[in-house]
């Protein structure tokens, strides 16, 4: 669309929902800044707590993004403040679901009062859908899991005697196991979560766009494609990218001892913002990160309520951890900026629970990943990073444990040796393949061009 049609013509609107979780606001949050750019209006609908959350990270903000409240029941189990996955004390998870579904007729007034050209939704809402074709309203799926599991799922559904067509794509012994029954058949649990994300991308209309890119998943984009009998359109890596100069107290304490560490010599590790590990995995991670001698800086997350103090991060980790790591070592409490930490030269590796934000974030970077999943998709993530050679796993073993000596290992030779050259070479290649997308909007060119098809303008 030229300058002057961009004008003159009224912007489409647009009326996002996000599931709640922190990786799924920030993917949908780049997509409303890409969509703003190109004669859309943005209404953009969480929770307060949410919105607080996210909009550091629209400064200033456009007027063609509008933030809209969407209140939850509240109770005294789950007031306001945790109206959110971050940090969510991991019993609260299905209280929070349920609050969450049960906001559907706050949402429906919402949906009646904007009255948007197009509502855009995640894959934990079935009735955000409904509720659309009820109005009339046109709805797509923006899907924010990485294709090659939503293919895996969907053809387990479709095929369930056949063998998934991608032989490469494998869990380690452990995850199959706990991810199948006696009988080799998809559990129950994880059937019925299908059934819904199922329902999510078949109500949307005629395309589900995704945030990953055809140069790491296009043939699962291309098999989901014809699973799904809709056209499949890539529009990511969407990461929050910092500019320069967008620093803050914090940052700054983070960067000054970064600063001092040789280039590609450090590791972060963080574990997210929804999994806090227990404190036999907390200490076989330290005793990895000791044994490996690299450079390491860790984000300690406590479930909200349960935040420590420095003493009690001491007491999460082996007697003496902090003392004996000195220099080489940052411990940061609660919250860290992650994408901030990965674009500096210093860090070499990504000790990573494998959520797909944060893949995206290290390839987007170009830092190789050591993986330590811990549940739901990550171990798919893990296992998609070993096949396209940009990443590691660190295996556990049969009881499901994280192992020491592995995470040493992998750490050694990623980071510290640099013997993985093959990991290094892809990292640094596949970094270039994003950087020189950047200098282009044709995946944005594709996705407004698909939108404008589903609304007829």
């Amino acid at each position: 669309m030229d300058a002057q049609k961009a004008v003159d013509t009224p912007p489409t609107t647009v009326l996002m929902l996000p599931w709640i979780g922190y990786g799924h606001l920030s993917a949908y949050l780049e997509l409303a800044k890409a969509l703003s750019r190109r004669n859309f209006h943005v209404y953009f609908c969480s929770t307060p707590v949410n919105l607080d959350s996210i909009k550091p990270n629209l400064i200033p903000p456009p007027p063609s993004i509008q933030f809209v409240d969407l209140h939850l029941p509240s109770s005294p189990e789950l007031p306001p403040h945790l109206h959110t996955t971050n940090g969510l004390p991991s019993h609260l998870k299905p209280t929070l679901h349920q609050a969450f579904s049960a906001a559907a007729q706050h949402f429906e007034a919402i949906l009646q009062t904007l009255s948007p050209h197009l509502l855009i939704y995640d894959s934990l809402q079935p009735w955000a859908p409904r509720i659309a074709s009820s109005l009339n309203i046109p709805a797509i799926n923006f899907n924010t899991t990485a294709v090659s599991i939503i293919a895996h799922a969907l053809h387990s559904v479709h095929y369930p005697d056949s063998k998934f067509p991608f032989s490469d794509f494998v869990l380690h012994d452990y995850w199959k196991a706990k991810y199948t029954t006696a009988d080799g058949a998809t559990s129950e649990k994880t059937r019925r979560g299908v059934e819904a994300f199922l329902y999510c991308l078949n109500a949307s209309c005629d395309v589900v766009l995704v945030n990953s890119f055809r140069e790491l998943e296009g043939e699962y984009m291309d098999y989901l494609s014809v699973l799904l009998k809709k056209k499949v359109v890539s529009v990511g890596p969407l990461v929050y990218e910092p500019s320069e100069g967008e620093e803050d107290e914090e940052y700054w304490r983070i960067k000054k001892w970064l600063d001092e560490k040789e280039a590609l010599s450090t590791v972060l590790v963080s574990f997210g913002s929804e999994y806090f590990p227990p404190k036999e995995e907390m200490e076989e991670i330290a005793h990895g990160l000791e044994e490996s001698e690299a450079n390491f800086i860790w984000v300690v997350r406590f479930p909200k309520g349960e935040e420590s103090s420095s003493r009690g991060i001491e007491e999460a980790l082996p007697k003496g951890f902090v003392e004996r790591a000195g220099e080489r070592a940052m411990v940061v409490k609660k919250w860290a900026p992650q994408g901030k930490i990965l674009k500096h030269g210093s860090i070499g590796g990504f000790v990573s629970h494998c959520g797909w934000n944060s893949v995206l974030e290290s390839i987007r970077f170009g830092v190789p990943v050591i993986g330590a999943p811990m549940h739901l998709d990550q171990p798919y993530n893990a296992g998609l990073l070993e096949e396209a050679g940009i990443g590691v796993e660190a295996k556990r073993d049969a009881d499901g444990k994280i192992q020491r000596d592995q995470v040493a290992s992998l750490i050694k030779q990623v980071v510290v040796e640099k013997t993985r050259e093959d990991i290094w070479k892809k990292v640094r290649e596949m970094r270039e393949v994003l950087r020189r997308r950047d200098d282009d909007d044709m995946m944005i060119d594709e996705m407004v061009a698909v939108i404008s098809v589903v609304l007829k303008i």
